[in-house]
């Protein structure tokens, strides 16, 4: 057990604070200024040190392998998250379709929390996982859609292309990960030292602080719209991370991934949106209950990533066996 909660880091911990400083009603926020200024902050660390350590000689070998698998992963996850739901709850077809988009997507804030946790225990990773992260952002969505559609008949959704390819492929955390990552491809070593002091030495407190406030915002959102979820839905908000880490972890393992790449693919594999998938899912299927996919993947699936996922994940990746 000791073994165990040494996988799990001070920025974790700040995120149990925040979760069960809201749970007891605490008087304790963190400003909303700070928490949009420290989610940017974390999205150009992630992006600048993830291209910086691309452009070193030879560690783009895996890169395609990992990026192909990425995006069949994002494409078919949704596909048994939306058989368990339809199986097992009384969803209607379009909110099961994108709640099953939430699922075969990533989040950023769960990678972030993974890489953090790597760095904290010296396990190296590869450079390019940033990228993985952003291509796995939207397949998802597209199988969600087809799900909602197939089946549907006459009534199936009216779908406005423009609106949600924009909303989809310009999402400011993915523009902004994306376009660090460029950077810090194209800065390479003399870049990477240059911002060490910011992207790396300033990067464990920033997580610290980003999770405490994750932690209180998944209790608001929990009492808002969780005290009507059924058992059912609670329980698929659990089992469905651990289906698609599963899959992440054989699949990381199958293409040669080192021992921090794959556990960060089982990290992506196993979490949910609440980010770009919720925004496409207000426009392309606005009949679908949005109470119900967004406190499942913040509420029930988020933190259960963060406090189980996470250490899970790299356990069974072998660090520290």
């Amino acid at each position: 057990m000791s073994s165990f909660l040494s996988l799990i880091p001070p920025p974790v911990m700040f995120f149990a604070l925040g979760f069960g400083a809201g749970a007891v009603r605490a008087e304790l926020s963190v400003p909303e200024a700070l928490a949009r200024s420290l989610s940017l902050y974390l999205m150009v660390a992630i992006g600048l040190k993830g291209g910086a350590a691309l452009a070193m000689p030879g560690a783009s070998e895996g890169l395609w392998a990992a990026l192909t698998a990425g995006i069949l992963l994002s494409f078919l996850l949704p596909l048994p998250a939306f058989l368990l739901l339809r199986l097992g709850t009384k969803l209607d077809r379009e909110t099961a379709a994108a709640v099953s988009g939430h699922y075969g997507s990533v989040s950023v804030v769960t990678f972030a929390a993974a890489s953090g946790t790597l760095v904290t225990l010296g396990v190296p990773q590869e450079g390019f996982m940033p990228a993985v992260l952003a291509v796995m952002e939207t397949p998802a969505i597209l199988t969600a859609l087809l799900l909602a559609r197939l089946g549907g008949g006459g009534d199936a959704p009216k779908l406005n292309a423009r609106k949600l390819a924009r909303e989809v492929l310009l999402n400011g955390p993915v523009v902004l990960l994306m376009g660090s990552f460029l950077i810090g491809y194209l800065a390479g070593e003399p870049g990477r030292r240059q911002l060490a002091p910011f992207t790396e030495a300033l990067f464990p407190g920033a997580l610290c602080l980003f999770l405490l406030e994750m932690g209180l915002m998944a209790v608001r959102q929990l009492r808002a719209g969780g005290k009507g979820l059924p058992v059912a839905l609670i329980g698929f908000g659990i089992l469905m991370p651990l289906i698609g880490g599963a899959a992440g972890l054989v699949t990381g393992q199958f293409i040669g991934l080192s021992t921090g790449g794959v556990a960060l693919f089982a990290v992506l594999a196993g979490s949910a949106s609440y980010i770009a998938v919720p925004a496409a899912m207000r426009l392309a299927l606005p009949r679908a209950d949005a109470g119900i996919y967004v406190t499942l993947s913040v509420a029930i699936s988020f933190p259960f990533n963060i406090l189980v996922g996470i250490p899970l994940w790299i356990r069974l990746a072998g660090v520290g066996t």
